[in-house]
Formats: C-alpha cells, sequence, structure tokens
C-alpha cells in the first residue's frame, strides 16, 4: 500500500471521529438541557 493511500485514509477515518465526536458533544448537551 502506497504511503499516500494511507495518509488519505488516516484522515478519512479522523474526519469521521471528529464529526462523530462533535455529534457525542451536541447529544450530551441536549441531554443537560432536559
Amino acid at each position: 500500500m502506497p504511503v499516500t493511500d494511507v495518509l488519505q485514509l488516516m484522515l478519512v477515518f479522523g474526519i469521521l471521529i471528529l464529526n462523530l465526536l462533535a455529534l457525542v458533544v451536541e447529544l450530551i448537551k441536549l441531554g443537560q438541557k432536559k
């Protein structure tokens, strides 16, 4: 596997993880409002 492919995969997974973390934070904020 070329290094560029690995870097692209890491970038995609990093973005996905950041999006999931943002979702979790929003859910926690909503949960605290109730």
